[in-house]
């Protein structure tokens, strides 16, 4: 039986207290499989933002457990947290975090490179993510010299470097034109066809296709659907 690369169990995140007190998720509890795409749908607020930070230890839950290749993240001393986010998850962020003082090819190195990885060999990685991305022509630019799309395809590369085992991506396409947002999630489903785990949040059913299974969360609360793409759809305009 094959161990979650992504588990979640009855994950709660509160922020703030008393008359402030938001409710972000409410007893998530879902687990991502080697092989296997997970689409997170919902509304503006409904936790789907919160649920890839946790999942990617960028945050932790108020109450529940969340396990990445069968480690508990709650465990973890913040260094070993950090080895994990480097060597075994890539994330593309919705705003990107691109390092302004490194140039395309330096911000996709850098998590190979602080991992102990040759500079050489790691911009070579580098360049090639770039290459899939159509961007080796932009790796000797900063961010402030690219495009919003173009800044969008650096940050995908990044997350796609090197052997990582969960990829979360939150609204990856968002800066893309039609072509390059199909390239990309056509790359995504075939880091995770060979043997990644990963979680796409989107808001639009056509790239929730590229999933094998569409979750969706409401008010913090999650929705198995295993039917057709459409009652996804219908659930978003409820």
């Amino acid at each position: 039986m094959n161990i979650p690369v992504l588990e979640l169990r009855e994950v709660r995140r509160v922020h703030g207290s008393g008359p402030t007190e938001v409710h972000a998720l409410r007893g998530v509890s879902l687990a991502v499989s080697p092989g296997e795409l997970v689409g997170i749908m919902g509304p503006s607020g409904s936790g789907k933002s919160t649920l890839l930070n946790l999942a990617g230890g960028l945050d932790a839950p108020t109450t529940g457990e969340v396990y990445v290749e069968g480690e508990h993240l709650g465990s973890m001393s913040r260094k070993r947290l950090a080895a994990l986010r480097r060597r075994s998850v890539g994330y593309v962020f919705q705003d990107l975090n691109l390092l302004p003082s490194l140039t395309a090819a330096e911000n996709g190195a850098l998590p190979l490179e602080l991992d102990g990885m040759s500079v050489r060999r790691a911009r070579r990685a580098a360049l090639a993510a770039l290459s899939e991305m159509d961007m080796a022509d932009h790796a000797g630019r900063f961010p402030d010299e690219m495009s919003g799309g173009q800044q969008q395809r650096v940050a995908i590369a990044r997350a796609l470097i090197g052997e990582r085992r969960l990829v979360l991506a939150d609204e990856p396409t968002g800066a893309l034109d039609t072509r390059t947002g199909e390239a990309v999630l056509r790359l995504l489903r075939a880091r995770v066809d060979a043997g990644a785990a990963g979680v796409l949040v989107t808001h639009e059913a056509r790239h929730a296709a590229w999933a094998d299974r569409v979750i969706f969360l409401r008010d913090g609360e999650i929705v198995d659907t295993s039917g057709p793409l459409a009652t996804a759809d219908d659930l978003l305009v409820r």
